[in-house]
C-alpha cells in the first residue's frame, strides 16, 4: 500500500521561499511588519505547497475560543453593516470569528442576564461593543473578554474608544445650513442621553452660536418612524424652520417623506440634511445632503485595536476618525424672504 502523503507544513513553506518559519509566520499573523517583496514570495510558497493554518489547533495553543463578540444596538439599522464588515475584515486575517448579538431593547433585567453569558472567555475572545446605552456593570463580572468601544461609548467604561468626530459633525451641518442662508434652523436630535446625540449636539450648538444664531431642537431616536412622525411637529411650528439638521439619515427620510406628503418640496420650501451617509441617502428622492463617516474603516480600526488588546500590544486609548459633508439635493438657500 502506497505511503499516505503528509499535509504540508510551514517549515516546507519557509524552505521554499528561503525565508525562516519565524518569518512566514509573520507574515500569516503581522503581515505589515513584513517587507512587500517577502510577504509576495512566501504567499507564492504557500500556494505551490498548498499548506493552510489549523486554526482551531492554534486557538487551542492559545488558549482562545476563535471568535470576536459585537454587541449591536439594533441589527435591522443598515447603519451597522459596513462596521460589522470592517470588523469581519480583520478577524478573518487572523482566523477569528465574528459572532453578533442584538441588544436592541435590552435595558431590563432579564435582558441583561440573557447577554451576560456571552461575555466570558468560554464564549469569545474579546468584544467590540457599539452600543452606548448597557449597563457597565455587565462588563465588569469577572472572566469577561477585553472589551473596545466602537461608535457609541459610555464615560463609565474603562475601556479603548474609535470613534468618529461626532462634534465636528455637528458644526459642519450648521456651518454648511448657515451658509446656505438659513436662519430658522432644527436640530432633530437623536435619545438625549445617546453618547452620539450630546457630541452632535454640542457641535451643532457651539458653530450656530459662533455664527450668532441659536436653533430649536426636537428629539428622535434615530429610527425613520421618528424623523416622519417629527414632521407633524414641524408644521405645526411658527415661524417653520427653513432647514433642518437630523442626527441620522433615517430620520431624515422619514421627515422628508412626512414633509412631502404633507405638500411641501424638499429642499424649496425646506432643506433637510443627516448623518451616517447610508447607502439609501444616495437614491431618495431628492437625494441627501449628510456628514459622511467612514464606517468600514472604524469597524477595521475597532477590530485592530481589539487584536492589540488580546495580544498584550499598544493601543490608542481613544482613536478618533474624521468625518465629511457630502452636499447633495436636499439643501439649498432658503424661501425668498425668509
Amino acid at each position: 500500500m502506497p505511503k499516505e502523503a503528509r499535509p504540508p507544513r510551514i517549515q516546507d513553506v519557509a524552505q521554499l521561499a528561503g525565508v525562516s518559519v519565524a518569518t512566514v509566520s509573520r507574515v500569516l499573523s503581522n503581515p505589515d511588519i513584513v517587507s512587500e517583496t517577502t510577504r509576495a514570495t512566501v504567499r507564492d510558497a504557500i500556494a505551490k505547497t498548498g499548506y493552510t493554518i489549523n486554526f482551531t489547533a492554534r486557538n487551542l495553543r492559545q488558549q482562545q475560543v476563535g471568535s470576536v463578540l459585537a454587541l449591536v444596538p439594533n441589527l435591522a439599522n443598515p447603519f451597522f453593516s459596513q462596521i460589522l464588515g470592517g470588523i469581519a475584515e480583520v478577524l478573518r486575517r487572523q482566523g477569528l470569528s465574528l459572532l453578533v448579538l442584538d441588544t436592541h431593547g435590552a435595558t431590563e433585567q432579564p435582558d441583561l442576564e440573557a447577554i451576560a453569558p456571552y461575555l466570558s472567555r468560554s464564549r469569545s475572545d474579546g468584544v467590540i461593543l457599539l452600543e452606548g446605552g448597557l449597563d457597565p456593570a455587565l462588563f465588569a463580572r469577572p472572566g469577561c473578554p477585553p472589551l473596545v468601544q466602537a461608535c457609541e461609548w459610555t464615560d463609565a467604561l474603562d475601556a479603548p474608544r474609535v470613534l468618529v468626530d461626532n462634534a465636528a459633525g455637528g458644526r459642519l451641518a450648521a456651518q454648511h445650513l448657515a451658509g446656505l442662508g438659513h436662519r430658522d434652523i432644527l436640530h432633530l436630535s437623536g435619545p438625549a442621553q445617546n453618547s452620539l446625540s450630546r457630541s452632535r449636539r454640542d457641535g451643532f450648538a457651539e458653530a450656530l452660536a459662533g455664527l450668532g444664531l441659536s436653533g430649536q431642537v426636537l428629539q428622535g431616536d434615530f429610527s425613520m418612524q421618528s424623523g416622519f412622525a417629527a414632521a407633524a411637529s414641524v408644521l405645526a411650528m411658527s415661524p417653520r424652520p427653513t432647514g433642518i439638521f437630523c442626527d441620522s439619515d433615517e430620520m431624515a427620510v422619514g421627515l422628508i417623506h412626512g414633509l412631502i406628503a404633507a405638500g411641501l418640496r424638499v429642499p424649496q420650501d425646506i432643506s433637510v440634511m443627516g448623518f451616517d451617509d447610508i447607502q439609501l441617502a444616495a437614491y431618495i428622492q431628492p437625494p441627501l445632503t449628510t456628514i459622511r463617516q467612514h464606517r468600514a474603516p472604524l469597524g477595521r480600526q475597532a477590530a485592530e485595536v481589539l487584536l492589540a488588546r488580546m495580544q498584550g500590544k499598544p493601543y490608542e486609548d481613544t482613536t478618533m476618525l474624521p468625518v465629511e459633508l457630502c452636499a447633495r439635493a436636499s439643501t439649498a438657500a432658503p424661501p425668498p424672504g425668509r
